[in-house]
């Protein structure tokens, strides 16, 4: 059997990302050099063959998806399951540990300025966050980090490859106090 095609084979019968070593333990002629290779040689070939699915980089390991060009024509078929949304206020919370982790609930509460207990439990009931640590503070609090998962539902390979703070509209970096930014400034 070529490499290529076994590598194929798990990926396609994958659910979860699989990294290179993951795939080499698959059989005993495979070591992640030459997994490495059959990726690439997938990949040249569904470029070829101007397929609709490649392999992509995601949670730290390789899966085979859907372009993203045809993700307008799969929202529309009713048996592909649909990603489930997040709330504005899920997705601010999921930035704020993004960028932040570790981070407990009040430092997340106080960026946000309101409550945030029930958007945490929705973002551990979808494993997009987990409880990292505890803090050294009074009561030792819960620290909150994210997860392998969360770099799969957003096609990140690393938590290097998220945006940098500076290239967002909303700044996350921390506010000394007592300092303005140009937002807070009053209209002059």
């Amino acid at each position: 059997m070529r490499a290529s095609r076994i590598v194929e084979a798990l990926l396609f019968a994958s659910e979860a990302p699989l990294s290179a070593a993951e795939l080499a333990r698959a059989d005993e002629e495979l070591d992640e050099e030459r997994v490495e290779a059959a990726i690439a040689e997938l990949r040249a070939e569904y470029d070829r063959q101007e397929r609709a699915f490649t392999v992509f980089e995601v949670g730290g390991g390789f899966q085979l998806l859907t372009r993203p060009e045809y993700a307008p024509v799969l929202e529309r078929f009713d048996s592909v399951p649909a990603a489930h949304r997040l709330s504005g206020p899920a997705l601010e919370t999921l930035a704020i540990i993004a960028y932040r982790q570790p981070v407990g609930r009040a430092e997340v509460e106080e960026i946000r300025g309101v409550g945030a207990g029930g958007v945490l439990r929705t973002l551990q009931e979808r494993g997009l966050v987990d409880v990292v640590g505890r803090g050294e503070g009074l009561g030792r609090p819960l620290l909150y980090g994210t997860t392998p998962f969360f770099l799969q539902h957003f096609g990140f390979r690393t938590l290097d490859d998220l945006p940098r703070p500076e290239e967002l509209p909303v700044v996350l970096a921390r506010r000394e106090p007592g300092v303005s930014t140009d937002a807070e400034a009053p209209p002059g």
